[in-house]
């Protein structure tokens, strides 16, 4: 992310007990144009907020609506304590930014960009490696494609493999797409040359 978000109309949770915490959190995040709820619940798994602040301070297991670090939305921890507990509460819930408590205004908006920016980093990894390891999973049928395409044109398996990748440009698809279509007789077998 290279640009700040516009938070105008995003939704935010904090989950923390209302003090002055909460007052001057809910203060700047209206500042920057949230929707703001307080509550000290579980959050509904069903209706998720943009945002979340979290009280890691008395968090607990359950608060959050996940079980692993894969926070499905931008989440900052409101931190007053340094207990190597409570620090590895909030990292085991995915957070991606802490406002150390008691709360200073100017600490709230890069806190937002830094979680939000991180976030969508941590996405963008996690879809890479699903794509990659979708990849190595099909990496056999490109092998048995190879294998047909080598047979049938009489030709080693290298130049086998520069015949798929070259049926796979022309068509604009991955070498997969293209092994699954010649494995499934959907694709006729390129010819050599």
């Amino acid at each position: 992310m290279r640009e700040t978000p516009n938070f105008t109309g995003w939704r935010a949770a904090i989950l923390h007990r209302e003090d002055q915490t909460t007052e001057r959190l809910v203060r700047q995040l209206k500042l920057f144009g949230f929707d703001v709820t307080v509550q000290w619940q579980p959050l509904d798994a069903r209706d998720l907020p943009d945002i979340i602040l979290v009280d890691a301070d008395q968090g607990w297991s359950g608060l959050l609506p996940w079980k692993d670090e894969q926070a499905p939305r931008p989440l900052i921890a409101l931190l007053g304590s340094e207990a190597p507990g409570r620090v590895a509460w909030a990292m085991g819930q995915g957070v991606a930014a802490i406002i150390a408590k008691p709360v200073a205004s100017s600490a709230v908006y890069p806190a937002l960009v830094l979680a939000v920016g991180i976030y969508e980093e941590r996405r963008a990894v996690a879809d890479k490696i699903a794509h990659l390891e979708e990849r190595v999973r099909m990496r056999p049928l490109v092998h048995a494609a190879v294998q047909k395409i080598g047979q049938a044109c009489h030709v080693n398996e290298e130049q086998a493999y520069g015949i798929l990748r070259n049926c796979a440009m022309k068509k604009r698809l991955s070498m997969e797409q293209i092994a699954g279509s010649i494995l499934g007789g959907a694709e006729p077998l390129p010819e050599a040359g």
